[in-house]
């Protein structure tokens, strides 16, 4: 599936905006057929956005089940003959589309692109009315596993994530048009020998019927550096300009449909980086030299909109990762919007990309979350119908990611249960798919305290160990000196792994401008000195090669006595304004004096 895209054979149509709303906490909409006209009781919604927060209104923040989003849209007179696709970006966590009466696509996922044909359906220059119910609940069957309980004031959603469970139409969503012979997929893997670039790539269309295919590559400037003919192939470049952190320099690779006469049936753009990833021993190689990660594990996370792609805040965060030092970052805990992946192509910022399996730890949860009443794994929890689920989000990450260079790992799951039997079961044939889809990139997981070094069952299976620990904070909480000591043990037992260690996790809650004489649990001097003592186990470990503080900036929580006002482990606040800590880290990742 390819993003929707403006070239010389293709046009789009955004359709974000305000949508009519409708709450369906009664499970009344499908039988009552709310698609075929104006929804009832219907009030206004912003796309994209989470809808919790947007209303002012518990019953929308706390509902679970299906809302309903509808609009109208004018399909372009230009587009006779075209055909025409309904895309949305994300739909958080189910939705079923319909146009007019028609039901057209229902999708599994909430952080993955889904899309219908709808040429049979809507005509140029007439209208279509789009209608889509959109389900927030999470089962032991979804990508992230909760559970609805019954209880004496009513349902209730459980789930074992550390963050709230936001819904929504939370990208953009597009009306768009390609011509009947059209490019369905392009894939691109790159290699450097030395100071030539070389590009292996596989395109994939339908309808193409005697129309070829063929590629033009052209540098930044816009000069044609490569052309070959056929759906795959392989291009070089002499005295390529490598991708690099920091350094975002990126080809385009014009593909295009061409036919008998010489007329060009379909275009498609596809961005480039040259870049190699690789690991030797413990480290972690980028175009053959070691790479250090410095950055965070983030979250799309703002006020009012939760979840809702913004831009603005998007080239903010990007220029306070630049600021701070940041080389890196992980999409903690799930796909982001595919607008971020190209930002940080741009801006040569390193991606760990990770799927939106968190919360596959039933125990992990528990202090937060209270006692915990299920097992793990089970014919009951999660399970093999669960594994078919994870497994699809993993196929849709790479396919939707496989072309970014930004993206250097595969992340498939946060903190699951890893010492067990049944999580070793459930873990290896979802690695073995990963890199069946993707050779060219490492894979791993975030291990957590509940499984350290000698128990984890999953850890053999990582090509890169990433470690959430949070020594001085939910372990040895307040006493950095036994903290400092019981970590550097077990990071030391990790270093004989011969695998490259990212700290992937760790951080202490902070609440700004909460300030003591000797640093205490909660403070701003507390967080700056916690990082200090999680710096000097670092910097004694020859393996570890990279550290992402928890979080990037504060965000929302389900309600909880351990959570004030959402997660304050950020280094920003939830509006971007920085602790102490921030100036910490910046002093350390720019070694300022």
């Amino acid at each position: 599936m390819l993003r929707p895209q403006d070239t010389a054979t293709r046009e789009r149509k955004l359709l974000n905006g305000l949508w009519r709303f409708a709450l369906d906490p009664g499970g009344a909409g499908r039988a009552g057929r709310w698609f075929t006209a104006a929804l009832p009781r219907a009030r206004e919604m912003a796309v994209p956005a989470s809808y919790n927060d947007v209303a002012a209104d518990a019953r929308v923040r706390d509902h679970i089940g299906e809302v309903w989003y509808q609009t109208e849209v004018r399909v372009p007179r230009g587009w006779a003959g075209d055909r025409i696709v309904l895309h949305f970006e994300s739909a958080t966590h189910r939705a079923t589309v319909w146009v007019d009466d028609t039901e057209v696509v229902s999708h599994e996922g909430g952080y993955t692109p889904f899309e219908a044909d709808v040429t049979n359906l809507v005509a140029a220059g007439g209208t279509a009315r789009i209608t889509v119910a959109v389900d927030n609940t999470l089962t032991f069957e979804s990508v992230p596993p909760g559970v609805v309980e019954d209880t004496a004031a009513g349902p209730r959603q459980r789930y074992w994530h550390d963050f709230f469970n936001y819904a929504g139409l939370h990208r953009n969503v597009w009306l768009y048009a390609t011509p009947a012979a059209h490019i369905t997929d392009i894939a691109v893997v790159t290699d450097l020998d030395e100071s030539t670039g070389v590009l292996h790539y596989v395109i994939e269309a339908a309808g193409a019927g005697s129309a070829a295919a063929q590629v033009v590559l052209r540098d930044a400037d816009g000069t044609v550096v490569g052309r070959r003919h056929g759906a795959r192939g392989v291009l070089t470049v002499a005295d390529v300009h490598p991708w690099a952190p920091g350094d975002g320099y990126l080809y385009d690779l014009e593909v295009q449909l061409v036919t008998a006469t010489g007329d060009v049936a379909d275009s498609y753009h596809q961005s480039v980086g040259v870049r190699t990833v690789s690991v030797a021993g413990n480290r972690f190689l980028i175009n053959g030299e070691p790479f250090y990660f410095t950055g965070f594990g983030k979250h799309e996370d703002l006020a009012v909109t939760g979840k809702g792609h913004n831009d603005a805040f998007l080239v903010h965060d990007f220029a306070l990762l630049e600021w701070i030092g940041a080389n890196s970052f992980r999409t903690s805990h799930y796909p982001y919007s595919e607008d971020v992946l190209d930002y940080a192509d741009r801006r040569g910022i390193v991606v760990i990309d990770e799927v939106a399996a968190v919360g596959l730890n039933v125990r992990t949860g528990e202090g937060v979350f209270g006692a915990a009443d299920y097992p793990t794994f089970s014919d009951d929890t999660i399970n093999e119908r669960t594994r078919e689920v994870h497994a699809q989000a993993i196929r849709e990450l790479v396919a939707r990611d496989k072309n970014h260079p930004s993206v250097v790992i595969w992340s498939i799951a946060n903190e699951p249960e890893s010492g067990t039997e049944a999580a070793e079961a459930y873990f290896r044939p979802l690695f073995e798919l990963t890199r069946e889809l993707d050779a060219s990139r490492p894979v791993s997981f975030a291990n957590d305290a509940s499984a350290p070094h000698g128990r984890c069952r999953v850890a053999q299976f990582a090509d890169v160990l990433m470690l959430n620990r949070y020594y001085g904070w939910y372990v040895l909480p307040g006493d950095l000196a036994a903290a400092e000591i019981a970590w550097e043990e077990e990071l030391r037992a990790w270093d004989g792994e011969n695998k490259p260690i990212l700290i992937a996790e760790y951080g202490a809650d902070t609440y700004p401008g909460l300030h003591s004489v000797a640093p205490q649990p909660w403070t701003e001097e507390y967080q700056v000195a916690y990082l200090d003592m999680n710096h000097r186990v670092f910097d004694r470990i020859d393996a570890v090669v990279g550290e992402h503080v928890w979080n990037f900036a504060d965000f929302a929580t389900m309600p909880g006595i351990q959570r004030v006002g959402g997660n304050r482990k950020g280094v920003f606040t939830r509006d971007r304004r920085p602790k102490a800590a921030a100036h910490v880290l910046r002093q350390r990742w720019l070694k300022e004096s």
